[in-house]
């Protein structure tokens, strides 16, 4: 080979090399939009979550946040959207309590499972439950709510979410607590269930305090009484669940970010980064500290893989004690 041949063949084999991660750089995640799925309607505690933090998320992330809401079954039917998408990081869940921790328990059988389908991303942080009920409802007090349901046993009625919610479990549990037996009534997200009860179709409802919020400080909507071991200052006359002698009412909503398993480490801490960062940002904590959102909690990935294993081992005990099934 001559001098000539081997020059050129040495600066044809750099330019490949240098190509390489030229090209690889190019298609360097993310480099497309990334959908975000919703399990619940708009306007849920869940979507108002998505909705503020999606923004912020594309602006570090550098592509769009897609916030898509999918529906129906206690937020299952997006939550097995993601666990069968592929694991690049273009489909991720706003992974809650329902769909991957209690539903899973509740319903005969779910299309996934809820620990080893999924790749735990963050932990955002929980919401209360908060008692509430419609200005129709003569009970101002949630002594006045039991007496009133047990003077009318099977009467008095509870929107939910969906069958296998928190809310759905909430009203199970304040039940066997103080020896109520008012019904369930479950709707396809928080949205459609708050809608009927401020038309005063249901009665009463455990929701999230975002959703639920706006309406109580309007009057449309009374409070009777909040999950939180202590009182809020954005309800500080509301008083607690164990201040009002319903000891044990144990139900946490909780938000995260999820993908589907397999989803690459790097892509992962990613995620985690970007959505840390949101929520350190101050226009976002002002959006969403009104809203009660309690931040803490697991601070890794792998944190919040041992705080889901814990979720369903300690729903999957309370839904068989509450006897609670999807009908």
């Amino acid at each position: 080979m001559t001098t000539h041949r081997r020059t050129l063949l040495a600066a044809a084999l750099a330019a490949a090399t240098l190509a390489v991660p030229t090209a690889a750089s190019a298609q360097a995640w993310p480099s497309k939009p990334i959908r975000l799925l919703v399990g619940f309607a708009p306007g849920g505690g869940t979507d108002i979550v998505a909705r503020a933090l999606g923004p912020k998320m594309s602006e570090i992330l550098g592509q769009q946040i897609i916030v898509e809401n999918r529906a129906g079954a206690a937020g299952t039917i997006a939550a097995d959207l993601v666990a069968k998408a592929p694991a690049d990081g273009y489909t991720l869940l706003a992974g809650h309590a329902n769909s991957n921790a209690i539903a899973p328990h509740v319903f005969a059988k779910t299309p996934f499972d809820p620990i080893a389908d999924f790749t735990p991303i963050t932990y955002i942080g929980y919401v209360p439950n908060i008692l509430v009920v419609h200005p129709s409802v003569p009970a101002k007090s949630v002594e006045e709510l039991v007496a009133l349901a047990k003077a009318k046993p099977g009467a008095m009625t509870y929107a939910s979410s969906g069958v296998g919610s928190t809310q759905h479990l909430a009203g199970a549990l304040f039940n066997q607590i103080s020896g109520t037996t008012m019904n369930h009534v479950p709707y396809k997200g928080s949205g459609a269930a708050i809608v009927d009860l401020l038309a005063g179709q249901v009665n009463t409802n455990f929701d999230t305090m975002p959703p639920v919020l706006p309406h109580i400080k309007d009057g449309k909507l009374r409070a009777l009484a909040i999950s939180t071991p202590k009182r809020l200052p954005q309800l500080a006359d509301v008083p607690t669940f164990d201040e009002k002698g319903i000891k044990g009412f144990d139900v946490t909503n909780w938000y995260s970010v999820m993908g589907p398993k397999g989803l690459p480490a790097d892509i992962t801490a990613k995620i985690d980064d970007a959505v840390k960062k949101a929520m350190a940002d101050p226009e976002i904590r002002a959006k969403l500290d009104p809203q009660g959102l309690q931040f803490g909690g697991p601070q890794t990935p792998a944190a919040f893989a041992e705080f889901i294993r814990a979720e369903n081992a300690k729903y999957a005990k309370l839904v068989k004690d509450l006897n609670v099934k999807a009908d």
